[in-house]
């Protein structure tokens, strides 16, 4: 295995994810991805010719979303018909884990040249759309594990780890803040682009949409528990509802304190984000030169009731690959599914938590599913290269019980 580099990034700008209220909610999501594809190959010193592959992470592959995404895109953005595409789900973690089968490709020699990303509409192709639930609805497995939804399952961490509403809220807040200051002093303009009617050409959206710079701890105080409700859902075999079957799981909770509301959960959000990898041998014989390489990748497996708790495991795991501590790494990006997410993995990983998320995360700016792996990469990268610091892991939990992380490296 050699070495896999990361050539560039780039993203689109994150609109609100309600059909009629996000301005980019009317641009079908392969035209959103097929910008991404053009604007690295226009700032690019390469030919859309040499790509050997596209992949493409993304959840909710019906619809709009279906028929190979990326392949679809790929033809959108009028690059050669040779050009192959493959699109891929592992979930929130799907623009991450494309970059991830990317970088083995051109690791591998297999390839040279690769673009890897994701993409989602969440205003066109809402969340749940393929109808697969949490299990498919196998009720064989659920005997094994009934996975209850994802808020419930953040709500259980916060209870298990003692995490009260006001630690809760508070790092949404900094979420905010942080985000406003990136947007305020241009962090984000490296990688990101105006995303443009494809008929028209007028901007529909050059900037993140989704944060609110007026966000006031008292105000996220006054907003109510979202999954209150959705805990007391009868659910099970026995007319169980889905807390109790969470808490058949782990006694030792007693009673779920629900804690997630709007304000302090990830954002409903379209985008669409890439980089572009290159082997070893591409570098040396193109002469190009590499912002980044990955240094190590790795997903693991995690308990799929609780969920979300696979980002520890997963950086443990990429830090031993890369003979690496904890303290070791400049930068994090643990994507705000949850802010119980992020506070359990801060705190099991012993990290100071004023190098995580300096410019902001999902809660203020919004989580397109696809897409969201990437984009957070390209942000660690920009932010590695402003800052002259030399590395990032970057880290997820996954839907089902998985954790993925990856390191890389500035050059």
């Amino acid at each position: 295995m050699t070495a896999s580099y990361i050539i560039d990034t780039a993203r689109t700008p994150r609109g609100r994810g309600k059909q009629g209220k996000g301005s980019l909610s009317n641009l079908h999501p392969q035209e959103l991805l097929a910008q991404v594809l053009n604007t690295l190959r226009q700032r690019g010193g390469w030919s859309a010719s040499e790509v050997d592959d596209v992949m493409v992470g993304c959840v909710s592959q019906v619809g709009e979303q279906g028929a190979n995404i990326a392949r679809n895109a790929v033809l959108a953005a009028g690059w050669p018909i040779e050009v192959p595409a493959a699109s891929l789900n592992r979930f929130c973690s799907s623009g991450l884990q494309a970059i991830h089968f990317g970088a083995m490709g051109v690791a591998s020699g297999a390839m040279d040249l690769v673009v890897a990303g994701g993409v989602e509409s969440m205003s066109r192709i809402p969340m749940g759309s393929d109808g697969g639930g949490q299990d498919g609805g196998n009720e064989h497995l659920r005997e094994r594990f009934f996975q209850v939804p994802q808020g419930i399952s953040a709500d259980l961490i916060a209870t298990l780890e003692g995490f009260s509403r006001v630690e809760i809220d508070a790092l949404a807040l900094r979420s905010q803040r942080n985000a406003v200051r990136a947007i305020e002093e241009g962090r984000f303009a490296k990688s990101l682009f105006p995303v443009k009617d494809p008929r028209t050409g007028a901007v529909l959206l050059e900037r993140d949409e989704f944060p609110r710079p007026d966000t006031t701890a008292e105000a996220l105080a006054a907003l109510k528990p979202s999954f209150v409700s959705l805990g007391q859902l009868a659910a099970g075999p026995g007319g169980e509802t889905l807390d109790q079957l969470a808490l058949q799981a782990y006694p030792r909770a007693r009673t779920i304190q629900h804690v997630h509301t709007a304000g302090n959960s990830s954002g409903i959000a379209d985008g669409a984000a890439a980089v572009v990898l290159a082997s070893e041998r591409y570098v040396r014989e193109k002469g190009v030169k590499p912002r980044a390489r990955i240094r190590a990748m790795t997903t693991v497996g995690s308990e799929p009731v609780l969920m979300l708790t696979g980002p520890a495991p997963a950086s443990e795991k990429a830090l031993r690959i890369a003979g690496m501590k904890a303290r070791d790494i400049s930068l994090w990006e643990i994507n705000e599914a949850f802010s119980a997410v992020v506070l359990q993995t801060t705190r099991a990983l012993g990290i100071d938590p004023d190098r995580v998320n300096v410019n902001g995360g999902a809660i203020a700016l919004g989580h397109p599913l696809g897409a969201t792996g990437a984009m957070l990469l390209g942000t660690a990268l920009d932010e590695l290269e402003r800052t002259g610091q030399e590395t990032a892991l970057i880290t997820m939990c996954i839907g089902g019980g998985q954790g993925i992380a990856t390191i890389i490296e500035r050059l």
